[in-house]
């Protein structure tokens, strides 16, 4: 990429979403900054015409298992690790998203899968493409842990100290509680996504049951530990109960990741952490394994946070559709992709339309579909003013 000093960039004829408002515009950056934003048509002949097209913060995307998937496209099929990542970084980069934590999942039992080997080489090819500046997007991650696992801490030890990583996430997809309370859902979704036999699976369901008992509790007190020593931010996953709430809290957790159920939403709430909620969840109007729609969760004005999930291209879809679907205005929608996730993972200087801040942003074209809903269509995407899409 280029060195954002050598970039002066004026956008001119758009619609910039600021944090509060939609006003026609046009916006100014040098060195990697917005340096000015004025209402009404600009006169800079070199000028970019977005001909009314709309100008909203570049995503911000804390929540994606996209790497992962291009990292194992197939069952079994293991990819390289390059080509996986600049594969996913391009598909993050085209769906708008210009700040991105990659979640890279420590903990399984199963060999065949990417959470059941370690990330060396992964973290050393991530570490040298963001030192090169080779990449779109930028770049950092959040760790999802998986607390009955045997080999969870093993395989977080190289994430350990590693300055990319932003936040650490502690899950169990024990079947039959949290997001796999209902049994049956978890059955669709393994053989459906792993092939498992529903023999295997059964056999998987007494393994992690007695996994849970003798792993989850150990594992859990050493990465809460760990993030309140170092600063990370720590989210709780697929809380069900007030009870799984108030257990995140008191270990410091700030972020509740998919809550399942309208009372861990109210739950979270009421202790001043941020809700995230799944993309996906929204563009289908409902959750893929029957919990809480995170629409409804919108209306009750419980969601802080919109992540793509395992669908980059949901996070604008998602956006647009929140404001087809409940009372939030363009501005607010945005602010569940752009200033909020940059709040959770305290990064200051990105997430609006705002002198001073960094000049990430997107070109964004409304098309109208022959169902009345609008789909915005990602014409390109500048990161710290350099146009990498």
């Amino acid at each position: 990429m280029n060195s954002p000093s050598t970039i002066s960039l004026v956008i001119k004829n758009a619609q910039l979403v600021l944090q509060n408002e939609v006003v026609k515009g046009s916006l100014t950056c040098q060195n990697g900054l917005i340096q000015q934003i004025d209402q009404g048509p600009s006169s800079v002949n070199q000028a970019i015409d977005f001909e009314g097209d709309y100008l909203i913060p570049g995503l911000i995307e804390v929540h994606t298992d996209n790497f992962e998937r291009h990292m194992m496209p197939r069952p079994k099929v293991r990819w390289d690790d390059a080509p996986a990542l600049l594969a996913h970084d391009a598909e993050i980069a085209a769906a708008g998203i210009t700040t991105v934590l990659d979640a890279l999942g420590v903990g399984e039992a199963d060999p065949d899968s990417v959470r059941g080997n370690d990330w060396d080489t992964v973290l050393s090819c991530m570490s040298d493409f963001v030192s090169r500046d080779v990449l779109r997007a930028d770049h950092f991650l959040h760790v999802r842990c998986e607390l009955p696992a045997p080999n969870t801490l093993d395989l977080f030890s190289p994430f350990s100290g590693h300055p990319l990583v932003k936040m650490i996430s502690v899950m169990d997809h024990t079947p039959g509680q949290r997001q796999w309370e209902n049994i049956e859902h978890a059955w669709i979704y393994f053989s459906g996504k792993k092939g498992w036999t529903k023999q295997k699976f059964e056999e998987r369901v007494a393994m992690a049951q007695d996994a849970q008992a003798r792993y989850a509790k150990p594992h859990r007190a050493y990465l809460t530990q760990y993030c309140q020593d170092n600063q990370i931010t720590l989210a709780s996953h697929d809380d069900t109960t007030v009870a799984h709430v108030e257990e995140a809290f008191a270990e410091g957790a700030t972020v509740c990741e998919f809550p399942t159920t309208v009372a861990a939403a109210q739950a979270a709430r009421a202790r001043k952490m941020l809700t995230i909620m799944g993309g996906p969840n929204v563009v289908r109007g409902g959750s893929h394994s029957g919990n809480v729609s995170a629409i409804e969760l919108a209306k009750l004005g419980l969601v802080d946070i919109l992540s793509s999930d395992y669908v980059p291209g949901s996070l604008m879809s998602a956006t647009v559709r929140l404001t087809e679907t409940t009372d939030l205005s363009l501005p607010q929608a945005v602010a569940l992709v752009t200033r909020n996730p940059a709040k959770s993972i305290g990064l200051h200087d990105r997430g609006s339309l705002a002198v001073g801040l960094r000049s990430d942003f997107v070109q964004v074209r409304m098309i109208n579909l022959p169902d009345g809903r609008h789909q915005p269509i990602v014409r390109a995407v500048w990161r710290g003013g350099v146009r990498v899409v």
